[in-house]
């Protein structure tokens, strides 16, 4: 069986064939995404996309951010940027991307234009997640490095399979949405450390919903243009991996990370590390000679910022985020991640005496990091993001981690999540307003 019909199929899949314990990550994931995008409400990229999906106008079917309602592929363009405005969501390593950000949002806008169920938008969730991971690992490490951001690109596809499961797709209708999100999926890792990082999460939103809308409303492509000659696979990978096959009865999806610090995901094994050193021995920065951290090569590229200008490139400056770790500067909190933090001085010092090594022989999803200090001790840890934790375990991790971004309103919005699953999404959707007094108002 080729890609394309192996996603036609997972499309298809009935919610009892979808694996419990993956579509309880997948709630979980729901509700680490709406902290995400309500956390977001004060950055200047939410002021800036809503602006400008508020000025076009249009249907009032699906909600964004801040309560607005507006056409769905807008509200998943808008819902898409402004979730991944603090970096701060989940993570699929072997996907080399981020899923909730660019799939979620066209979940939920094509839920509330069809007025499904809240389980129904989750399980369209899931099978757009499952289908963008195995596309992203079958278009392999190589589509990434070469400068593509599978969020952006192997996503798209995930939220056009999302968005056309909603839409109630046939078999042709959905392989013509794949073949039009082929010519659409784009997004470039040049935007890094920049607002456009974001808007490209948006894009792949926006991009599932118009691609399954099209096709609904009968607009055709080429036969298979995600893999097919001249296709999307080919053009954009010199050598396709083999797509995986999980164990029957589990999905890829289940691999997810969540972000437990608010900042590119390629730099929490060497927070981890650093937090076990420094609260083991008790250092102080002022007694550090030298750090060296040790990662994957494949993430000097992403996020080796040596001189961060802003409180975003800080998110993807090691040895920035090394000095924070040791001066005890909480990189849980996005509020962290200033201006001011990008030019700190001492902050600065501490940074210069960080050295980045790559190992090929490291997992991509771990880092060692070894002290030496002034005294001529030493000291060394290392940290593997693919640790195992028991179900509860990640879910009191993620709630607290919410509770850090949005305070009062996670203890609420988990009810409305767990006891809301047979109410349409334009129920849970009014959970999206900022204010908190006008939602308790409606």
């Amino acid at each position: 069986m080729g890609l394309t019909d192996e996603i036609l199929d997972l499309a298809a899949t009935p919610p009892e064939g979808l694996p419990e314990a993956s579509l309880r990550l997948a709630r979980l994931s729901f509700f680490d995404w709406l902290a995400c995008g309500l956390g977001a409400a004060g950055e200047p990229v939410t002021r800036h996309v809503l602006d400008f999906v508020q000025g076009e106008g249009g249907t009032a079917a699906a909600t964004a951010f801040g309560g607005a309602r507006m056409p769905a592929r807008a509200a998943a363009l808008a819902n898409g940027t402004i979730s991944h405005a603090l970096d701060y969501d989940d993570t699929h390593f072997a996907h080399i991307g981020h899923l909730s950000v660019g799939i979620f949002p066209a979940a939920l806008a094509a839920g509330e234009m069809t007025d499904a169920s809240l389980a129904e938008v989750i399980a369209a969730f899931l099978v757009g997640a499952e289908s963008a991971i195995r596309i992203g690992v079958t278009l392999g490490a190589g589509h990434y490095e070469r400068g593509f951001h599978q969020t952006a690109t192997a996503g798209a596809f995930g939220a056009t399979v999302a968005a056309g499961r909603l839409f109630g797709l046939t078999r042709a209708q959905m392989r013509a949405a794949l073949g039009l999100c082929a010519t659409r999926a784009s997004g470039l890792k040049s935007q890094f450390g920049t607002m456009g990082k974001p808007l490209n999460a948006g894009f792949a939103a926006s991009n599932g919903v118009e691609c399954a809308r099209l096709a609904a409303l009968g607009l055709t492509s080429a036969d298979d243009g995600l893999a097919g000659p001249q296709g999307f696979l080919p053009t954009h990978s010199d050598a396709p991996a083999p797509t995986p096959v999980p164990a029957p009865g589990q999905f890829l999806f289940d691999d997810i990370r969540y972000k437990l610090h608010a900042c590119c995901h390629g730099t929490h094994a060497m927070i981890e590390a650093l937090q076990e050193l420094r609260d083991r021995s008790g250092l102080s920065p002022q007694a550090v000679e030298a750090i060296t951290v040790t990662v994957h090569p494949r993430w000097l590229k992403v996020c080796d910022i040596k001189q961060p200008r802003t409180g975003l490139e800080v998110k993807f400056s090691y040895t920035r985020l090394a000095a924070m770790v040791l001066s005890r500067v909480l990189t849980a909190d996005p509020e962290s991640f200033t201006d001011a933090v990008a030019s700190d001085p001492s902050l600065g010092a501490l940074a210069a005496r960080v050295r980045v090594d790559s190992d090929p022989g490291i997992a991509d999803t771990a880092a060692t990091v070894r002290i030496v200090m002034r005294d001529g001790t030493d000291a060394e840890a290392g940290h593997d993001l693919m640790t195992r934790f028991a179900p509860a375990e990640i879910e009191a991790r993620v709630t607290g981690k919410v509770a850090a971004v949005i305070g009062q309103r996670a203890g609420p919005l988990w009810t409305a999540i767990a006891g809301g699953l047979d109410a349409p999404a334009s129920e849970i959707a009014r959970h999206l307003a900022f204010n908190q007094e006008t939602l308790a108002a409606e």
